[in-house]
């Protein structure tokens, strides 16, 4: 059953994964700036290839990223959805037991 509580914890791993979405993306460029201005000035080719490295594992990190992120959103909407249910139903049991107060 879903709790207040498991909603903000997923919605904070939102926030996490999202910020770290975008740390990976800035880390990407970063990298790629670093090996373009390597090449442009003729770096050794064993450091080069190491920067290349470097970016690649960057690059690998994104679309995990993404779909860890996407996994966590849909998990927080599931979780949404079960406490918008729970709150529909207890509104229906107040208002039923209103009704019933009133023709006693």
């Amino acid at each position: 059953m879903a709790t207040v509580r498991s909603l903000k914890i997923k919605t904070s791993t939102c926030r996490r994964l999202f910020k770290e979405l975008r740390s990976y993306e800035e880390e990407v460029q970063k990298e790629a700036a670093k090996a373009a201005v390597m090449r442009a000035r003729g770096a050794d080719l064993h450091d080069l290839k190491q920067q290349e490295n470097v970016l690649a594992e960057s690059r690998m990190m994104v679309p995990d990223c993404h779909k860890r992120l996407d996994a966590a959103q849909a998990d927080l909407k599931a979780t949404l959805v079960e406490l918008l249910k729970i709150r529909e139903a207890e509104s229906a049991i107040r208002e039923e037991d209103s009704q019933n107060h009133c023709f006693v």
